[in-house]
């Protein structure tokens, strides 16, 4: 379907009638690619004195803006307010009966806000920084040019930010039947009444859950055998009980062997060791991971080494093979989150342009997952510490003990801190809350700044707040430090003072 929202979307990161401008002799930059790491690497270069070319081959603010983080926190925005109406009643709200989700109003209210905050992200709003803006495929033809259309756009340095696309699994049956990516499910207008969805990642779980707060019957169907298997076991745990108390369907340790169509429903094959079952549904969401957009580019015209499945090789600097080309974003890095596609970008503008040693390695990203509680983690998890020999210690508070939450009814949740053992140097954090997405910046700041838990036992936490909870390690942390020995001094100098 398309709108008014999406016509003006449209007309901001694809004009229709655009008209790609004359080529200079050479560029400072050419960015392929205008999702968030070429927007930032385009826009911060131009800003910066560079001559600069930004080449999209489909829609400029890229995955984040028409197709990922955009649309999908709109959804569950709306997902959480059909939520607090079923729960209204613990608050003492009396509800009338029949109220319902208008699923065609959630997603025109997405489309609204997606095409309200598009002008960030479009043609004229760069072509006014100063960067020649270019619609059309991108293909190297050589070491220091790039061909759109007819053009050729001479560099001397130039950065690949083509990012990814949902990944297509090699499923009997499933493309004849027809199945949803992120790329897709957010063109829907009606409610499917059945939603089988290919994995229990980040994007697969968000959606589950806000599909089966529309009232939607949701199955997830993961290989592993628990839910967001990169995350803490812990965290996870608790947001598999919260979805499950949605509603949400789970298939752990099974895999689909097959899919078919009967009629106007979708039956897929699934198979849990040795037992073979069922499920039928309207519709399937894949999310089983993502693919780095490294076709067509002609990479190998460049000498740029790259892999189908990983994406382009960068170093450290975020350096491909070909020393005048760099990578960031999706499409080289494990790290797919529009802010660690920004944070690259900012390092690509300083090591490309003003021969900086900038490393990306140096960078502390922390991710969050969206599904209601949040999980949001920075630094070392437990099981990467203890793969990696590195002694840490833990201190976790729950929210069931924390004013705030029990005030909110939030305390399904608690925070996790790792500090290096013997020491209060912050190594990682795991925080599961409503809002862990908002507090998790506290702990990446004390990280970056290596403020450690005696500094964040002397920040003052406005009361009450959920973010009492890392006050109160850091006071669990500073009770260790007493000894017995130093409480038997300080007993025999209050004794003294008497």
């Amino acid at each position: 379907m398309t709108d008014e929202h999406d016509r003006i979307l449209a007309e901001r990161v694809h004009p229709p009638g655009w008209v790609n401008p004359t080529a200079a002799p050479r560029y400072n930059l050419v960015v392929i690619g205008a999702g968030t790491a070429g927007l930032v690497s385009a826009a911060g270069a131009a800003g910066l004195g560079a001559k600069v070319a930004l080449v999209e081959r489909h829609l400029m603010g890229g995955d984040c803006l028409n197709v990922g983080c955009v649309p999908s926190k709109a959804l569950l925005r709306c997902a959480r307010a059909a939520a607090d109406v079923q729960r209204a009643g613990e608050f003492g709200v009396v509800v009338p009966p029949g109220a319902r989700v208008d699923f065609a109003a959630v997603m025109e209210r997405m489309r609204r806000l997606r095409a309200s905050i598009s002008p960030n992200d479009s043609a004229e709003r760069f072509r006014g920084l100063g960067v020649d803006v270019f619609f059309g495929e991108a293909r190297f033809a050589g070491t220091d040019r790039v061909v759109v259309g007819d053009q050729a756009l001479f560099f001397r340095k130039a950065v690949i930010a083509t990012g990814g696309r949902a990944a297509r699994p090699n499923i009997p049956g499933l493309a004849e039947a027809g199945y949803l990516t992120n790329e897709t499910i957010f063109t829907l207008t009606t409610l499917p009444r059945r939603l089988a969805i290919l994995g229990a990642g980040a994007i697969g779980c968000e959606l589950a859950q806000a599909f089966a707060r529309f009232g939607c019957q949701v199955t997830v169907i993961e290989l592993f055998e628990r839910i967001l298997p990169r995350d803490d076991p812990d965290a996870g745990r608790l947001v598999h009980e919260a979805m499950r108390a949605d509603g949400v369907d789970f298939r752990l340790g099974s895999e689909v062997a097959g899919v078919r169509s009967e009629k106007d429903e979708k039956v897929l094959t699934v198979k849990q060791g040795e037992i073979t079952t069922e499920v039928r549904a309207d519709a399937i969401l894949v999310a089983v991971g993502r693919s780095p957009n490294v076709e067509g580019l002609d990479l190998e015209a460049a000498g740029v080494a790259y892999d189908p499945k990983i994406g382009v090789h960068v170093n450290d600097c975020l350096q491909t093979s070909n020393r005048r080309i760099y990578a960031a974003g999706d499409v080289c890095s494990r790290y797919q989150f529009t802010h660690a596609a920004d944070a690259m970008a900012r390092i690509v503008v300083q090591n490309a342009l003003f021969l900086g040693r900038a490393k990306a390695s140096a960078l502390t990203i922390p991710q969050c997952t969206y599904t209601d509680p949040e999980i949001a983690h920075v630094g070392l998890t437990e099981a990467q510490a203890k793969e990696s020999g590195f002694a840490i210690q833990t201190f976790m508070q729950e929210l069931s003990h924390v004013d705030r939450a029990i005030l909110d009814g939030e305390t399904n949740g608690f925070v996790k801190i790792h500090v290096k053992a013997g020491t209060d140097r912050i190594v990682g954090a795991t925080v599961v809350a409503r809002h862990a997405g908002e507090m998790i910046s506290e702990l990446t700041l004390a990280m970056t700044q290596k403020l450690g838990l005696r500094k964040l036992a002397g920040v003052i936490q406005p009361y009450p707040t959920q973010a009492e909870a890392i006050k109160k390690i850091a006071d669990a942390y500073n009770r260790t430090r007493l000894t017995p020995l130093v409480k038997w001094l300080f007993q025999k100098w209050l004794s003294w003072r008497r």
